[in-house]
């Protein structure tokens, strides 16, 4: 049985049931010199830039001018890859029977106004809450067999998959399910910076298990990480 298990078991056994909720899931956020939650700018619903505009612009990107990404550029661009569009919860990307398992983080090193730090994006609030503090892209740059675009980007974005939230409904077929939902993730990502002026490059190739611990995300599956930054 594991420590968070041990603990909530002992707690329901003291029957502290009128002291407020423990939050056991702040115990991988950061401390309190980050406030937990973060609020984003509203995204916007227009632009100058059309979609076949942006199809046609988009390219890999793997070098970045050292300009921080502004707040405002980051609420756009984790709106477009999992926002949410629709009073019933229903986001920018299709999933399988609304289930959403896809998890956002961002490892920021270089965003203005916004501490360096690894978050996680909450859709329902369009809010971060953070989770560690610190500029964490040299350790996920070499969870990643080195990629120089992880540790130049300002910001790096995570698309962590927990399965069973398919699974429980789909079985195994569930998984490919889950694959099919993070590419639409990410290429809403990658075509709204193209319309920001952010180049993108999507990467594949790194150590699940360190990413995972890096993240914060045990027991989660990470399926890519996506530098951004000024071109």
């Amino acid at each position: 049985m594991s420590i968070l298990s041990r603990a909530l078991v002992t707690y329901a056994a003291l029957g502290l049931a009128g002291l407020p909720p423990i939050d056991f899931a702040g115990a991988r956020r950061a401390s309190a010199a980050v406030p937990t939650h973060i609020g984003l700018p509203q995204p916007r619903l227009d632009g100058t830039t059309s979609v076949e505009a942006a199809l046609a612009a988009r390219r890999s990107t793997r070098s970045f001018a050292k300009h921080p990404m502004t707040v405002e550029q980051l609420s756009q661009l984790l709106w477009a890859a999992q926002g949410i569009t629709h009073p019933r919860g229903l986001r920018t990307a299709p999933s399988a029977g609304a289930l959403y398992p896809l998890e956002i983080f961002v490892v920021a090193g270089n965003v203005a106004t916004l501490p360096a730090g690894t978050y996680e994006y909450e859709p329902d609030g369009h809010r971060l809450v953070s989770v560690t503090e610190g500029d964490l892209r040299p350790d996920l740059a070499a969870a990643a067999l080195g990629q120089s675009p992880i540790r130049s980007a300002p910001v790096v974005i995570a698309i962590v998959a927990d399965y069973g939230k398919t699974t429980i409904k789909y079985g195994e077929r569930g998984i490919r399910y889950v694959h099919l939902e993070a590419g639409h993730a990410a290429q809403n990502l990658c075509l709204q910076a193209e319309t920001l002026g952010i180049g993108s490059v999507v990467i594949g190739a790194f150590s699940d298990k360190d990413v995972a611990s890096l993240l914060r995300s045990p027991g989660q599956q990470p399926l890519y990480l996506i530098p951004l930054g000024r071109k």
